[in-house]
């Protein structure tokens, strides 16, 4: 199966927040259900370094390497006997028009551009990361100082509940969605000593997000991250 694109995903930056389930039925793709952790729904507010971009193998010189900051929430699909554990964003943000606009023309996305910039700084026992995107003329930013040793995620914990979704699903229409794959191998962790986070959730995702101003986040969690690659091949479930 081809793959579509190819790039690096680094010091992923993830603050989880649980969130009334029927806030999020709107945005759920028919055919998939909500994936909840001991009986709750979230959202995960996601900043990371998207680096080294390839689409069919060939490199973007110029877009290739960026910010993004995406909201996203979890889902879960039967078919057969195999569960499918996938991610539905709600937006995904990066300052490049270009990048954007392939993304929403092929595959129904919901990419938009903003200006983004970030703050990364790494020693030898600990790092400091930091990610700004622009909103009417502010500011908003998540930023975490970790530790750099890493540890694998324990099993059944919620790090690997968020963390562990490798299918993507697009809500193409009220009768349509859109199955994609994910590739990338466990991420390892960091220990978090302090985090930040400045976001306007109403601004920037809308009026059914504003509660989030107000929420404190159930955990954040930072991954080093890997290659990641997209498949081509998209499957459309019709209904």
């Amino acid at each position: 199966m081809a793959t579509f694109l190819k790039a690096n995903w680094e010091n992923i930056i993830m603050a989880n927040y649980a969130l009334p389930a029927d806030i999020l039925m709107p945005y759920l793709p028919r055919g998939v259900e909500l994936d909840l952790y001991k009986g709750n729904a979230y959202v995960s507010l996601v900043g990371f370094m998207f680096k080294d971009t390839k689409i069919f193998k060939i490199p973007i010189p110029k877009f290739g390497t960026f910010e993004e900051i995406n909201l996203r929430f979890y889902v879960k699909r039967k078919e057969g006997d195999v569960e499918k554990r996938g991610v539905v964003f709600i937006n995904e943000t990066i300052p490049y028009r270009v990048v954007a606009w392939m993304a929403n023309k092929l595959y129904k996305e919901h990419y938009t551009t903003v200006p983004t910039k970030h703050a990364i700084q790494i020693e030898e026992n600990k790092k400091s990361i930091e990610y700004f995107w622009k909103i009417n003329k502010v500011w908003n930013s998540i930023k975490v100082n970790a530790s750099t040793e890493n540890m694998v995620m324990e099993k059944n914990s919620f790090e690997e509940y968020i963390f562990e979704h490798y299918f993507g699903y697009t809500k193409i229409s009220e009768t349509a969605t859109e199955e994609y794959t994910i590739a990338h191998p466990s991420w390892k962790i960091n220990t978090i000593h302090n985090f930040k986070i400045d976001c306007d959730f109403k601004t920037m995702y809308g009026k059914d997000f504003e509660i989030l101003n107000s929420t404190t986040p159930a955990s954040i969690f930072i991954a080093e991250g890997s290659e990641v690659s997209v498949d081509w091949k998209r499957k459309r479930l019709k209904f």
